[in-house]
Order: C-alpha cells, then structure tokens, then sequence
C-alpha cells in the first residue's frame, strides 16, 4: 500500500462546504449499500464535477471506529477508536457518527448535488446524524471576526502533518479526521472590548497578527493549539468553516482537523478545555460550546477501489464470524485470503496510540 493514492484531503481551501455524518443502519443489504458506493464515489465525484470545471468538488469519505468493524472487519488502523469526551472548564461531548462526507467546492451547488447523488445512492441504508452547510465568510474570518486557519501547514509540510505513511503501511495514504461542532454566544463574545478578544485569540483582530509573548497570556487560544514534543511542533491540517441560521438564532464554526495520528488533536483538545497546565484553558470556550464531536479514519482512495473490488470478487467460504453467515468481517477476511482486498497479508495491528 505504500504506493496508496490519498484522497483529497488536502484538496484547496473552498469558498463552500457540506459536512454530512451518517450512521449505518443495521442489516447486511445496508453495509453492502456502502460499500458499493466506496467503488463509486468517485464516478459520482466526476459526474457532478464535470459540470464545471474550474468548481474544484471534492468528496472526503471517512468512517468510525464501530463502523469500520462492521463494514470492513481487520486489519484496522491502528489508532482509531472512538471519540474520547473531555471534561474540563467545559465539555469536549462524543456524539454519534459511522461515516462522514467532507464535500467541498467553490460554489455550494456542486456541494449540495454531489450530497443528494450520495443520499440518493445509499437510500434507507444510512440515517442522518448531522448535516452542516459551510461558507466563507469575507477575508477567511469565523463569525466571530477573526482570520481561522492562519496556519495551516502547506505542500509538503501538509503531507507530514495529515497523511499516513510507514507507521502503518497497510493503510498508508489515509488520515485521521476529528470534527466538532461549535455554537456561538456571539451577544457575549461582541460584549467583549476588542483588546480582550484579541487575548483570548492571541492575535490581533483586524490585521490577524500574532500577538508578542510579552503581552499574549498563556491561555491564549493560539498558544493551547500549538503543540510541540521533543522540540518538534505537531502539525495538524485544518479546514473550519463557519455556519448558522439566523432564524434560530444559531451561529458557529465547524472544526474539521486531518491528521496522521488522531494524538496530535486530541493533546489540542486536552489543553483547550482542561488546560496547560490544568486549570489554565482556553477562554475562548467561555463563547464556544462544543455540541458535537466524532473521530473518522479517511483510507486512502486505493482503498476504497479495492474495497469494491473484492465485492465483486467471487464469494470465498470461511467459518462464520460470532456465529453470523456472511458478516463484514468474514466477508473481509474471504477478501484477504484471495488478495482482492489489496492488502495481501498484512496484518492489522489493534493497538491504540
């Protein structure tokens, strides 16, 4: 696998976005469903895109860890799990989630028809557990008034940060994905007196400069997310977007955060809502309530081609799996033993980070 083909997860940052987490519905006619559409995710990704061009759709498919079991059954990334809650200064929730779609695009239409297509596609298999519909808002900026994502790692610093390589050949090519779901008290935040919002941050509101550490608390919000071990920073590549309906009075940021290991967002995590050292957290969270929060595993596109592959392969037989014909997991294992799976021998280590 160590010539695995990514899926676009670095794909360019976009002016529009949909975030649709499902879960799987149980039965073997609805985890066949989605694996089907691992093989054609794709051809429904060109089908819309082709459209125009210069839109620049992509389509992010990444699974859970309960789902993962279900749908593949071993080998298995070696450090995907659940989502861990954190309880702190506030609550870092687990919610729900099998299979997340990062749909990005320049305009939300592309977004919205590749989303319907994959809907239309996986029918009664799926249920909806969230849906958000991303945008950019002016120079980059969340909804509270500062620029997000100012430091993104690029080329191949991206690479390094988000994407697997020989720490887990089997699944070379795939990424660790953590979203969240933040609302806003956006009455409370633009209370504030803007000097101190640009110490909650750490950067200064309109020319988003970081501020000096003479005068930048330890609290600050850009300094909990920078994390360094061994003297090296620990990169991570995010693409957040803010969200709302204004009818409902509700407004947010969506955090999407790839990583090669899902450690380096959860130390972020650990420091924001309990603190550097405990009891020091980001005070950003006094005006941002975490309502969601989910961790997938992205397989390479490899993957996802061989996946549909040894669907179609002929059946192999093999002894039934906790005393169930025909489960993920034994039809995995079938898979393997014929190669078409595209992982040969190679066995998952069930270790976690």
């Amino acid at each position: 696998m160590s010539s695995a083909i990514p899926q676009p997860v670095l794909a360019r940052l976009t002016r529009a976005a949909i975030f649709l987490v499902v879960t799987v519905n149980p039965g073997p006619d609805h985890r066949a469903a989605v694996r089907a559409l691992c093989g054609d995710l794709s051809a429904l990704l060109r089908a819309v895109g082709f459209r125009d061009l210069e839109g620049h759709l992509s389509c992010v498919m990444a699974f859970g860890s309960d789902a993962w079991d279900r749908l593949f059954g071993p080998p298995r990334p070696k450090a995907l799990h659940p989502f861990r809650e954190i309880r702190g200064r506030h609550h870092a929730v687990s919610t729900p989630g099998d299979i997340l779609f990062h749909i990005r695009a320049a305009r939300m239409d592309l977004c919205f028809e590749l989303a319907m297509q994959i809907m239309a596609r996986l029918g009664s298999a799926v249920s909806t557990t969230d849906e958000v519909h991303g945008f950019t808002y002016f120079d980059d900026r969340d909804l509270i008034g500062f620029v997000d994502g100012t430091e993104n790692p690029a080329e191949q610093a991206a690479i390094d940060a988000a994407i697997i390589g020989d720490e887990d050949p089997a699944f070379a090519g795939g990424s660790y994905v953590v979203v969240q779901k933040y609302l806003h008290d956006l009455q409370g935040w633009n209370a504030l007196p803007i000097e101190e919002q640009e110490r909650i941050i750490g950067r200064t509101k309109l020319s988003n400069i970081e501020l000096d550490d003479a005068v930048k608390p330890t609290s600050a919000h850009n300094e909990l997310t920078t994390i360094v071990e061994d003297g090296e920073q620990l990169e991570i590549v995010r693409d957040n977007m803010p969200f709302g309906d204004v009818g409902k009075g509700e407004f947010g940021t969506y955090f999407i955060g790839y990583a090669r290991s899902p450690h380096r967002i959860e130390q972020m995590l650990l420091n924001m809502f309990v603190g550097r050292p405990p009891g020091n957290y980001d005070r950003l969270l006094d005006f941002s309530r975490a309502v969601t929060g989910t961790l997938f595993f992205a397989p390479s596109a490899t993957f996802l081609e061989t996946v549909a592959a040894g669907d179609a392969a002929p059946a192999v037989a093999g002894p039934p799996v906790d005393g169930a014909p025909g489960t993920p997991a034994d039809e995995a294992r079938a898979a393997s033993r014929d190669g078409s799976l595209g992982i040969g021998s190679l066995k998952g280590d069930r270790e976690h980070d």
